[in-house]
């Protein structure tokens, strides 16, 4: 029995060996993306194109449509980064400078409230007065300021994102006319 058992295994491994060596190898992806899967363009060959010749075509394409776009996505990417940055330091400066006027209107108040109350006739009183109306008033004011300065920064923000996805959609048109001119189905 054994002998048969160990027969019939070197059959099927036979078998199986001559199969393989008739069946053409598929690879397996290599688990890198493509430059225009990177770029969320995806496009197949409808011309039989190799991995390797689909790689050469998209850098060849790239580099048209950088060129007649005038608009490099991973720069494109950078700038929104940089103008987003750029938004949020101006809101936080505009609300830091809120907590140093209350303090100066504090003080400027106090001066002025000391003179009044000197006049009246209680200096000390007034100063105190001064100061509280004068903290408050310039709180006030800061905040208005912090917020306009808030929605300003905000409104640059979401005005610089609008034209990033503008030139990224214009990179994207050109980068897909010259794929489909070299024989690729493309879709973004």
């Amino acid at each position: 029995m054994r002998i048969s058992t160990i027969g019939v295994l070197f059959a099927v491994a036979s078998i199986l060996s001559d199969a393989q060596a008739q069946t053409p190898l598929i690879s397996a992806p290599s688990g890198a993306k493509t430059l225009a899967a990177t770029l969320k363009v995806y496009a197949f060959p409808g011309a039989g194109q190799s991995s390797a010749q689909q790689s050469q075509d998209e850098t060849e394409c790239y580099t048209w449509g950088v060129k007649e776009t005038g608009n490099d996505p991973f720069h494109i990417a950078t700038q929104a980064a940089e103008q987003q940055q750029q938004a949020a330091q101006q809101q936080q400066q505009a609300q830091q400078s809120t907590s140093g006027s209350a303090i100066k209107g504090a003080v400027g108040g106090a001066a002025g409230g000391a003179i009044i109350g000197a006049i009246a006739g209680n200096a000390g009183k007034g100063a105190a007065i001064g100061a509280g109306v004068g903290a408050i008033g310039n709180s006030v004011r800061a905040k208005s300021q912090a917020n306009q300065a808030s929605q300003q920064a905000a409104q640059q923000a979401q005005t610089a994102a609008h034209m990033s996805a503008a030139k990224m959609n214009d990179f994207k048109k050109a980068f897909s006319a010259c794929l489909e001119a070299k024989k690729y189905t493309v879709k973004y």
